[in-house]
């Protein structure tokens, strides 16, 4: 697993750039934060998500790869109304 594990992550998101996601964060204490926005770039250890202005205080946020190796983060990709892409990674 390790360092492999956060590579497949990292081009997993590669191929996503510029799209719409939706993502799911443990906030603490029991607290889901869901947030929509577009995953923006893409970094060796983390990546950035450029939220929807009208619903969220923040502009940007970066989460890294073990946060989703973890599941500490779920992130969808939204292509399209019926096309939903769950990023994470699968043991193989």
């Amino acid at each position: 697993m390790g360092r492999n594990a956060l590579m497949d992550i990292k081009r997993s998101l590669d191929e996503h750039i510029g799209q719409k996601i939706m993502l799911k964060a443990n906030g603490g204490r029991r607290k889901t934060v869901e947030r929509e926005g577009v995953l923006e770039e893409t970094y060796p250890s983390v990546f950035i998500v450029k939220l929807d202005e009208e619903t969220n205080s923040f502009e940007r946020v970066s989460y890294s790869y073990a946060d989703i190796l973890t599941e500490t983060v779920e992130l969808t990709v939204c292509q399209d109304e019926d096309n939903q892409i769950r990023i994470s990674y699968v043991k193989q």
